[in-house]
């Protein structure tokens, strides 16, 4: 049907990819060398940063799926190249892969690996990394990185030099207090003797004693965040659904469901050497790296877990393992109280005053980010990007539930749209929910809006960075990636924000240009996705241009996993444009009719000033989802 006045949040989205465009070509002539590598010749830390230099880029190939340019896709791998050279150069990484650290920063390097695998699933060179990669944590791998016997990954810093016992070489000495953005999560180990406070490791035989525990307790067996390894495997299985991918996924997410099981469903955060439970911290399913006690609690093992658990669906179409996902969410709502962001002392406020505003200083729903010897601690809002994603991979009742009390309990409007953006380009879920729900009807404009401000701050602070290379900190170009994808993933796709320490991306919807045979949005078409159900999407395409009619195909699922049983198709059928003579468009007859499609894909042929509605009927789940790439992607319907 014809556009007429083309609607504002279509205008503003097709505003949002042009400068896109343009702000990422300004972030690499500024900030990259030839070859792809970051301006950086500052000293290299022992084993920090690798995870830096890639998470500049981390949603650059999310942009070039959605719509952006054309060469988005080979700037993508010629920074990921030039990287890696650049990494291997400082000695991070061994055959292309991080050497041995954590999961939860391994997990932030690979998403521009992942984004890469699953925009071009044609290129020889990346499948054949992506094979390699998850073979490092395969039973029979030689790295040693697994261990069969007791279903473990033999270390919390772990790679492609297998198991890297220890903790940093910096801690492993002496664990200092002059190291002022660690303070706030305070001592990693609670049962240290004379070690009560902070301000006790100003005794350097006491910060050597730290040190020399961290190194011997922190730094061996499993730990809860080593389930986003299972993303590796997951990717892989994707290309070519190799079970023995697969299988191990499922194993590994199947010992730590064990593990919980056998604590009446508290994830552990620590597994020793022989596979218990506790055997390095007094028995305690707390205490482990990167876990409930130090230093992030529920950011880090309920994001590792809520990883895994969409992992699950994406491996087996079904829900059966959403609740090793769910179990971290729910342990901490149990624990929950009334509070003010401004009233209470926690390790991570700032996100909160700029996703809060001014409320956040009114009271609202505190969970507990950790757990040690004196119960839970460190209450904070709840973070809405696990439980979305629980949501958004299974359409499960429980789930869904779940963000209802979220929202009734929260302390603030839901449907507000606030200016910022945090380290993950995420944390607008509550008022895009609101929007899926009928009652925020503004939220495309606003957050469109938002996004266009973000970017425009970005391109401004780069236009005055005159920072030395040999003296930034490695997170300095994160904090000036100008890419901005959160909005348009949620408008285009019905999808929430890619989980960040290292979550795959099956976004709700994907799209083709059918002319130009590669993923994304055709130039000047805008999508909405307003309504997203268990087995049901609506969604809004409009063609803003002038000249040349697309064609769009639109996918069920970013893997083709669901399949679209019929389409209900809105559009009108009318004399358009009308009589030169007459000073009106003719009036538009807008009907109603019903596609039978059977398959996951849809082509739609819109002339320059059109809009069309489908309203998508799903099978969800029903087809085996698959890494999908722009040179077969005939239509069904």
């Amino acid at each position: 049907m014809p556009a007429g006045a083309p609607p504002a949040w279509a205008v503003l989205e097709r505003r949002l990819f042009d400068v896109l465009d343009e702000a990422w070509r300004a972030f690499a002539a500024h900030y990259c060398l030839p070859d792809g590598a970051l301006r950086y010749n500052g000293e290299i830390a022992s084993r920090d940063g690798a995870d830096d230099f890639y998470e500049a880029f981390f949603n650059w190939p999310v942009l070039y799926q959605l719509g952006g340019a054309d060469d988005l896709l080979d700037a993508c791998k010629h920074h990921w190249e030039g990287v890696t050279a650049q990494l291997t150069g400082f000695g991070y990484l061994v055959d292309e892969f991080e050497r041995g650290y954590d999961w939860f920063h391994q997990g932030e390097s690979l998403l521009l690996f992942y984004g890469i695998c699953a925009a071009d699933p044609r290129d020889e060179k990346f499948a054949a990394r992506a094979h390699r990669f998850a073979e490092l944590y395969l039973p029979d791998s030689p790295t040693g990185n697994y261990d069969p016997e007791h279903d473990i990954i033999r270390a919390p810093h772990n790679g492609g030099g297998g198991p890297r016992y220890g903790v940093n070489e910096e801690w492993a000495s002496s664990y200092r207090p002059d190291q002022p953005s660690m303070r706030p999560f305070g001592l990693p180990l609670r049962d240290l003797p004379g070690i009560e406070k902070w301000d006790d490791l100003a005794d350097p035989a006491k910060a050597a004693r730290m040190g020399a525990a961290m190194n011997e307790r922190i730094g061996r067996g499993d730990v809860a965040v080593n389930l986003a390894a299972t993303s590796l495997a997951t990717n892989a299985w994707l290309y070519g659904h190799e079970d023995r991918f697969r299988d191990w996924a499922l194993r590994y997410m199947g010992a730590w469901e064990r593990r919980a099981a056998e604590l009446g469903g508290i994830l552990p955060d620590n597994v020793g050497p022989s596979g218990r439970v506790g055997e390095l911290h007094g028995g305690h399913w707390y205490g482990g790296n990167y876990g409930w006690q130090w230093p992030h609690g529920i950011y880090s093992v309920g994001a590792a877990a809520a990883v895994a658990a969409v992992n699950s669906v994406i491996l087996t179409g079904g829900t059966d393992h959403l609740d090793l996902g769910r179990g971290p969410i729910d342990l901490v709502l149990g624990e929950s109280r009334r509070g003010s962001v401004s009233g209470t002392d926690m390790s991570i406020s700032d996100r909160w005053y700029a996703e809060l505003g001014e409320d956040a200083a009114r009271e609202t729903l505190l969970v507990p980010n950790r757990h040690d010897d004196g119960g839970w601690f460190d209450f904070q809002p709840p973070q809405l990007g696990l439980p979305v994603w629980l949501w958004h991979a299974g359409m499960a009742e429980p789930d869904r539930d779940r963000l209802d009390r979220l929202r009734r309990e929260s302390g603030y409007d839901w449907r507000v749209v606030r200016a910022f953006r945090n380290k993950e380009e995420a944390g607008h879920e509550a008022p895009w929910l609101e929007f899926l729900r009928g009652d925020n009807p503004g939220f495309p404009e606003a957050m469109l809006a938002t996004a266009l401000g973000q970017v425009q701050r970005r391109m401004a602070l780069i236009d005055v960075d005159e920072a030395d290379p040999g003296e930034i900190h490695v997170h300095h170009w994160q904090r000036l990636n100008p890419v901005l994808t959160e909005a348009l993933l949620q408008l285009t796709t019905g999808t929430p924000q890619v989980l960040y320490n290292g979550g795959l991306l099956p976004a709700r919807l994907a799209y083709f240009d059918a002319d130009r045979r590669r993923p994304g949005l055709p130039p000047d078409v805008a999508a909405l996705v307003d309504e997203v159900g268990p087995d049901r999407t609506g969604v809004e395409l409009v063609h803003t241009g002038l000249t040349g009619t697309r064609r769009v195909v639109v996918q069920a699922g970013a893997f083709g996993e669901h399949r679209i049983t019929r389409a209900v198709v809105t559009a009108a059928e009318t004399a358009y444009p009308g009589d030169l003579t007459s000073y009106v468009a003719p009036d538009a007859a807008v009907v109603s009719r019903e596609l039978e499609v059977g398959g996951s894909r849809i082509e739609v042929v819109l002339p320059p000033g059109r809009r069309i509605r489908l309203d998508l009927h799903l099978a969800p789940r029903a087809v085996r989802p698959a890494h999908q790439h722009a040179g077969t992607i005939p239509a069904d319907a």
